[in-house]
């Protein structure tokens, strides 16, 4: 275990049943924290649970739709019931794999809203739901998923993580009172399963090669940083966007 201050932690994952949700969930538990598997698809998300718990681990799934105000508060609350609190937030549930792909100008409107409800809005609810049990602890951490896509200008997706970047901003300020840190990741092209079925193969290795460290990047890569931004060794660390994606997008 590297990362000081995470064993015994309890954290919430969102959209933990598979790819980068389910890494990070993983590597939490591989740091001694207890996991609150916090997954729309129920039978994707009580597998991971129940494959951690068999590899004997702690975590707990619950199921929850993170654009939904009741639905964040219950999973806060059962949280709280089992593990008796939250520490960490971890809001990394979002559409991308099987999105729409439409303009800005032609999207359906229904569909757009639906989008921003879950991309941008579901991350506010859920630090709306988690901080007062963090607050009663006396402080915290939340870790928001963002993408290299905020700053490319390519449609809604990278509008909604662009919006998350500003949401951390916004949060980090709020919360800081508190004793609860927000900070953000930002992945590059990630070698998972909504990658693949969303970027064609040819653009895929075309991206690849604009990437100074020309691969893919791999859950991995965002769990180490996830789990430095959770921890203690980011004790003074809020407010910032962690790109992870090989050099990918540089700025000033």
């Amino acid at each position: 275990m590297g990362y000081p201050g995470i064993e015994g932690k309890t954290a919430i994952v969102t959209g933990a049943g598979g790819g980068i949700g389910e890494a990070y969930a993983r590597a939490l538990v591989g740091e001694g924290a207890r996991v609150i598997i916090a997954e729309i698809d129920e039978q994707k998300g009580a597998a991971v649970a129940d494959s951690i718990k068999a590899g004997g681990g702690e975590a707990t799934f619950v199921p929850v739709d993170v654009s939904s105000e009741a639905s964040a508060r219950a999973m806060a609350d059962a949280a709280i019931e089992t593990y008796g609190g939250i520490d960490y937030l971890v809001n990394n549930a979002a559409l991308f794999g099987g999105m729409k792909m439409e303009s800005m100008l032609k999207v359906d409107w229904a569909y757009y809203k639906k989008f921003m409800d879950i991309n941008m809005d579901g991350a506010l609810l859920c630090a709306r739901a988690c901080y007062r049990s963090m607050k009663e602890r006396g402080g915290g951490a939340i870790v928001n998923q963002s993408s290299t896509a905020a700053w490319m200008g390519v449609g809604y997706y990278g509008l909604s993580k662009l919006a998350i970047n500003g949401l951390t901003h916004c949060l980090a300020r709020e919360l800081g009172p508190m004793n609860i840190r927000v900070n953000a990741i930002a992945p590059g092209p990630t070698d998972t399963a909504a990658l693949e079925s969303q970027v064609p193969a040819e653009y895929k290795k075309n991206l690849v090669a604009q990437i100074p460290i020309s691969r893919l990047g791999q859950p991995k890569d965002m769990a180490h940083a996830c789990l430095f931004l959770l921890s203690d060794g980011a004790s003074w660390v809020s407010g910032q966007i962690f790109a992870v994606d090989g050099g990918q997008i540089v700025r000033p």
